[in-house]
């Protein structure tokens, strides 16, 4: 190779180096715009259907891996959870719940704040308490709280 360009691709060079232009910008013809636009459409017109998580209708409350209760996300209340090292509070609003006191030292399922989606988790770890909220939508392909 003696590190000559071959003529049309020099020629290619030469035109894609226009007047202010990045190279491959000139190299873009309308069907190419097009397509563009039309994938750039479908990702806006797919994200509200794909990733919006769906309603919760209840919480399922677990001590130890065993179900204590399931509460239905349609009423104010709150309910109280007694866990290894103490009492564990859940409040339930509608459409949502909350660890809202835990005796644990850090505090991270407290810190969790409301959880509205299906399969959202609350772990109070040293209690040995989860909250986790279930719907309808909530089958084994939903996201988790490790997705969002």
């Amino acid at each position: 190779m003696s590190g000559s360009v071959p003529d049309g691709l020099g020629e290619l060079l030469a035109r894609a180096g226009g007047a202010g232009h990045p190279p491959w910008l000139t190299l873009l013809k309308p069907g190419d715009w097009a397509l563009l636009l039309a994938a750039a459409l479908l990702v806006a017109a797919s994200y509200p259907l794909l990733w919006s998580g769906s309603a919760a209708d209840r919480a399922i409350v677990k001590r130890d891996g065993q179900l204590v209760t399931e509460l239905a996300l349609n009423a104010p209340r709150k309910y109280e959870v007694t866990g290894v090292i103490g009492t564990t509070v859940i409040e339930v609003q509608p459409g949502r719940a909350r660890v809202l006191s835990d005796p644990g030292p850090r505090q991270y399922c407290v810190q969790q704040g409301w959880l509205t989606r299906v399969n959202a988790v609350a772990i109070c770890a040293p209690n040995h308490v989860t909250l986790q909220l279930s719907g309808r939508g909530g089958g084994n392909g939903s996201h988790d709280t490790l997705n969002y």
